[in-house]
This record gives C-alpha cells, structure tokens and sequence, in this order.
C-alpha cells in the first residue's frame, strides 16, 4: 500500500450528525443544528458583500474541494473540518480562518488560541485587494489545517522522532 493511501486510510470517518446530516470530524460535535441558505446573510447587504464573498469563494474553490454551511450568524467553510468563516455585515465581510500556529499579519485584527495546534486569526475583509498572494497562502495554511493535515504531521513526528 502506497504512504499517500495508509494516510488517507488512517483518517478517521466523519460522523454525520442525524438530525441535519452535516458531517464532522469529531463524533457528537456541538453544533447548531439547522439547514439554511445564504440568501439569509445578503438581504439588506450593500452588494460588494456579495461580490466580496463569491471572491473569497473563488479564491478557496483554487485549493480545492470545500463545504459552503450557511449557518444562522455566518458562512462557514469545512473540508474535514471546519477551517475559516464569514459573516456578512452591511458593507464588509467579517471572518476568521483557524491556522495551526500564530501567524502575525497586519491582516488581523486579534488572534484566539484554542488550543495548541488551533488558532483563530480573525480580519475584516472591506476590498478585493484584501485577497492578496499573503492572505491566499494564508488560506492556504487553513485549507490544510481543515483536511486536519497538521494534526497527522504532529501525530507523524511523536512517532518518528
């Protein structure tokens, strides 16, 4: 069996909650469960917003594949988890993308530490121009971190000192 396939392999499955048939890395994992749309998040919205988040959108559909969960109070965005959100205010987009180290950026406004390998690096998207090379490599780094590629290169290391 080839490295890339025992990877995949050793991947947990994701459970599937049964009531909204969302599905997450961690069994049980609280949540709010509801089926929504995002046509909720753009009523009384300049129409940058719009144009805003279908930019963020494109920018992360170029890593690959991501779930689009319009959730009551945001758009969070899951690959094997969830790794960035928006939240569409009258004339911006608020969001953060969860990285697993403290990166320091003049794009952030603060940035929570969840736990060792979690962090949430929170910005204020207002332009386009905001979606520069940095904060796509930016995206980049939480595209991984919700394949939840940091957690087997950490569990990799503790193996193979």
């Amino acid at each position: 069996m080839s490295a890339a396939r025992g990877a995949v392999s050793r991947a947990k499955p994701l459970w599937t909650c049964p009531a909204c048939r969302r599905a997450f890395a961690n069994r049980n994992q609280s949540h709010a469960c509801a089926r929504l749309d995002l046509g909720h998040h753009f009523r009384g919205r300049a129409p940058q917003v719009r144009a805003l988040y279908l930019a963020f959108v494109a920018a992360l559909r170029r890593l690959g594949p991501v779930r689009v969960l319009p959730e009551k109070t945001r758009i969070a965005f899951q690959t094997r988890m969830s790794f960035a959100q928006l939240t569409p205010r009258r004339h911006y987009l608020t969001g953060h993308l969860v990285l697993a180290e403290r990166r320091a950026s003049p794009k952030f406004l603060r940035i929570e530490t969840i736990s060792a390998r979690n962090h949430v690096h929170h910005f204020r998207l207002e332009a386009e121009n905001f979606l520069d090379a940095e904060f796509r490599a930016l995206l980049r780094a939480a595209y991984a971190v919700g394949k939840q590629q940091h957690v087997r290169r950490s569990d990799n290391a503790r193996r193979h000192p």
